[in-house]
């Protein structure tokens, strides 16, 4: 991997262009080039990397000489592969999304799969389903989308300075989540200390179920009203609208 990088380095080629011709994230490029070994790439990777050098075996690595014109020959070859990237739609299929959209989609499936693919515990499985809630809850709630940014921020994909949300309300929530994960870092909130706040935090999930609930519950009543009140006996494609209708004006008799 060291010859690897060392190579890299001498042509002189971007982590930004690389990650493109790879057809991964440039978080996903650091990833692979903190392996200790090339071999620990996706097969398809180690392939496109060494015909990106022009050969054929990880073993012609130590034998490469990076002059003027081996330079200029993978330059050609890396800006064949990125045009060619760049050409294609994204995502066949996908109409009314922009190229950048359909950019952002394939990266974030790319991602996904080698990282489900490499998943041997099954902890990234079960850490992308609540990743799949999540993205399941962000039209609920603001904070979601702070909750992003401060991450973004922390990490350094982003400038500190960026704020696309609302920016009075998401400089409050990342000072708060800061001051969250300096008191998680620190080791002085221990378990005993902070139980009553997580029981608290308990019987709120209790309570929004039980309103969940109740609102089911509530509903099913009405529309067992609505129904026996227009005279049918279950919902279909043909009385749907009605009985919503119904059920509408039921609820509106209770305010």
């Amino acid at each position: 991997m060291q010859n690897l990088k060392k190579i890299l380095s001498e042509l002189g080629i971007s982590k930004v262009r690389l990650s493109k011709y790879l057809g991964v994230s440039r978080q996903m490029l650091y990833n692979y080039l903190a392996e200790e070994q090339l071999e620990n790439w996706p097969k398809e990777k180690v392939m496109k990397i060494l015909c990106l050098l022009g050969i054929k075996d990880i073993s012609e690595l130590d034998e490469l000489k990076v002059d003027g014109e081996y330079i200029i020959q993978v330059e050609n070859r890396l800006n064949d592969g990125v045009k060619e990237d760049n050409d294609k739609e994204v995502i066949p299929g996908l109409k009314g999304l922009s190229k950048k959209e359909q950019e952002l989609l394939s990266n974030i499936i790319q991602l996904l799969k080698e990282k489900l693919t490499d998943d041997k515990t099954k902890e990234v499985y079960n850490s992308y389903r609540y990743l799949y809630y999540f993205l399941q809850s962000m039209g609920t709630t603001k904070e979601l989308n702070y909750m992003l940014g401060y991450i973004a921020k922390s990490m350094g994909f982003i400038d500190h300075e960026e704020y696309v949300f609302n920016k009075d309300k998401q400089f409050i929530f990342e000072s708060i989540m800061f001051s969250a994960m300096t008191l998680y870092n620190s080791n002085s909130a221990s378990k005993s200390k902070i139980a009553e706040t997580h029981k608290r935090f308990v019987q709120e999930i209790e309570h929004k179920k039980e309103e969940v609930l109740s609102r089911t519950q509530e509903l099913n009543t009405a529309k067992i009203q609505a129904l026996k009140e227009l005279g049918y006996t279950e919902i279909n494609n043909e009385n749907a609208k009605e009985v919503l209708d119904k059920i509408a004006e039921i609820e509106s008799r209770k305010v």
